[in-house]
């Protein structure tokens, strides 16, 4: 229901907003309030007979609001039509799940690129100090239990950024006994590689590759330089210390949302 606003009147009063002032309000565009109303999913409060100029009262805007939300969890203009008309308990539950679902999995994708978003500032905050691809280094590194990939071997746009779901859509019904730490890579070994997430938390019986805490000679490089940097450490390694290594470790490290460089670690005992 409608109230004009009245001057001096203490009485309950709602606001008329024009389609421009509804449309700031909300949120929204004119022409996304004109498509709501050709539409029948939010029909102004008052349209004046006589210039067809459209108002909005608060009560349109709240539920211009919650269209939106609805939206955002992606939900049709038809399914929020009938959530918002139906009186079937049942099916406005499922649909408000399946909202629910879409939330869910909606937060999940931005904290994975939040942490990217974090890893790539990091890099560059810390560019100056960074040593050079050609340059190699002693690291000394701790335990680490792999979870490794069933079919994935080499991260791309589309396998790293969704690569914890690929872990968890692997683990299947165990999904509440695993956690992963924020790190993904490569591990080579008899000249095969797959992608591995190194784990934090895990069931007992975790098939679980376990690398012992030690140092690792390490280098820096580009994708296209993996497989030659790999093998230049390694007979680093062989030469240095005296130990052939049965693997090498290529850890991602952002350098940017989208790219992303190597650190090669090789063990050295």
């Amino acid at each position: 229901m409608c109230y004009t606003k009245v001057k001096g009147m203490n009485a309950k009063m709602k606001e008329f907003f024009s389609i421009g002032e509804a449309a700031h309000r909300a949120g929204v565009t004119t022409e996304t309030l004109r498509h709501y109303d050709r539409i029948g999913l939010v029909t102004p409060c008052k349209v004046d007979e006589w210039t067809g100029y459209r108002n909005y009262s608060e009560s349109d805007l709240v539920r211009i609001r919650v269209i939106r939300a609805l939206q955002a969890m992606e939900l049709s203009l038809r399914e929020i039509g009938d959530l918002l008309s139906l009186n079937d308990f049942p099916a406005i539950a499922a649909l408000l799940r399946r909202a629910e679902v879409n939330a869910t999995r909606k937060i999940e994708e931005l904290q994975t690129i939040r942490a990217s978003i974090v890893r790539a500032r990091t890099f560059y905050e810390e560019k100056q100090r960074e040593i050079t691809t050609q340059d190699s280094f002693l690291r000394e590194l701790p335990r680490r239990e792999l979870l490794l990939s069933d079919t994935l071997t080499t991260p791309t746009v589309e396998t790293f950024f969704g690569y914890q779901r690929h872990f968890f859509a692997q683990i299947g019904a165990q999904r509440e006994a695993y956690a992963f730490e924020d790190l993904a890579g490569v591990l080579e070994e008899d000249g095969k590689g797959k992608m591995f997430a190194v784990c934090t938390r895990h069931p007992d019986d975790a098939p679980l590759r376990v690398l012992p805490a030690g140092k690792f000679l390490c280098a820096r490089c580009k994708e296209e330089e993996r497989g030659k940097t790999s093998k230049r450490l390694k007979n680093a390694v062989r030469e240095r210390f005296l130990t052939a290594p049965a693997y090498a470790l290529h850890i991602v490290v952002l350098t940017g949302i989208l790219q992303w460089e190597y650190e090669i670690q090789v063990p050295i005992a």
